[in-house]
């Protein structure tokens, strides 16, 4: 339960700055590999479908990763996998641009994909466990601070190479920088005996109905998410008709949008109330995606890309607050299941997006996307 009428210490006050660096932190990892791609798929001599199989290995990795933290959370706490995890992350990085066989690189992907699974586990354990601290919502402060370093990470990445600088030094800088912060943030990160009862350390328990519905509820805003990501670009191109060079803007909206929502969220929520931001925002999210598809003008499906990353910003970080709070199961255990199924959605997702589109179209798989938020809205309606 969130404690009320106190004011937080200054070890939990220094502990959520801490907390939200390594979010940021944890978004420049994974986004600073999307920009060095090209020359993974290059120097492999991959076509789309082959590195697509590839890519896979990074999921699975994290995938397998997820629900082994939380076993290891239980036993360690969570801020010893933090700064194990970024450095191994660190390390990885720079491997991505140096590996050039299928092997190589699928594994060094996969240890990439189990560390990012890692951190993400155990650095919203550490958010949990300070939010509980306050009379209030903050969670979106910590997601918010990840969106912002999946802004940067292309960014800083991409100003680098804009510079001539050599690929290996660029990437080798940012893991120096992901590095520094963890370090210099890990004194302060909440302890294990600050973050979790001795209950919650010793006690295991499967996880219930009402994990799994939390789950499954992140899985579709996963995999709304997910699908802007992998879909938007073809679909402004190939439905819409926009210029090739432009087709990211879909993305870039989405992202701006929802990294701005996340910042602002925390107020949004104490006001509004959890259960309304999801009932709400999934119905906006919703609405966005059919804005998109049903706009006879371009700029107007860029402003239901807006419209997703609005409605969707706060939806993850209210059940991953939620999930913390189921009744009679640990964090530990409840976190770890449902960032487990919910990131199933982001991979599986637009897998499943593009058999649809397959044998339909984009625009039809779209539509699909938007009744599944619905159903978000709805079922958390009647809950």
């Amino acid at each position: 339960m969130l404690q009320t009428n106190t004011k937080p210490s200054s070890t939990i006050l220094s502990a959520r700055r801490s907390t939200m660096l390594i979010f940021l932190v944890c978004g420049l990892g994974v986004a600073s590999w999307a920009p060095i791609v090209p020359y993974a798929k290059e120097r492999l001599g991959f076509n789309d479908a082959n590195l697509g199989l590839l890519l896979l290995l990074m999921g699975a990795g994290a995938l397998l990763m997820m629900p082994i933290t939380g076993i290891l959370i239980r036993k360690h706490g969570s801020k010893k996998l933090i700064l194990s995890a970024i450095i191994l992350l660190s390390i990885i990085l720079p491997l991505l641009l140096i590996m050039d066989t299928p092997l190589t690189m699928g594994l060094t992907l996969f240890i990439f994909g189990a560390a990012i699974g890692t951190i993400d586990v155990a650095m919203n354990a550490q958010a949990i466990n300070i939010e509980r601290h306050y009379s209030k919502h903050i969670m979106s402060s910590f997601h918010g601070l990840f969106s912002l370093g999946g802004i940067l990470g292309p960014l800083f990445m991409g100003g680098m190479l804009k510079f001539d600088l050599q690929p290996i030094v660029a990437i080798g800088s940012i893991s120096i920088l992901l590095l520094l912060i963890a370090l210099s943030q890990y004194q302060t990160l909440l302890s294990s005996d600050q973050e979790s009862t001795t209950t919650e350390k010793t006690k295991f328990s499967w996880p219930g109905s009402a994990v799994i519905f939390l789950g499954l509820m992140c899985f579709i805003v996963f995999l709304a998410e997910g699908s802007i990501l992998d879909w938007s670009a073809v679909f402004l191109k190939d439905i819409k008709n926009f210029d090739a060079a432009i087709a990211g803007a879909g993305y870039a909206a989405f992202s701006i949008a929802m990294t701005a929502m996340r910042l602002l969220g925390d107020k949004f929520v104490d006001k509004v109330s959890p259960q309304k931001i999801i009932i709400f925002g999934s119905a906006i999210s919703a609405a966005g995606y059919l804005v998109a598809v049903f706009s006879p003008w371009g700029w107007l499906s860029l402003a239901g890309f807006v419209l997703v990353g609005l409605g969707a910003a706060n939806i993850v970080p209210v059940l991953f607050s939620a999930a913390g709070k189921v009744k009679d199961v640990p964090a530990s255990v409840s976190l770890p299941a449902v960032t487990t199924i919910g990131y199933t959605g982001s991979l599986a997702g637009p897998a499943g997006i593009g058999f649809i589109a397959y044998y339909s179209s984009l625009s039809v798989a779209f539509c699909v996307i938007a009744g599944l938020l619905l159903l978000v809205s709805i079922s958390y309606r009647q809950k």
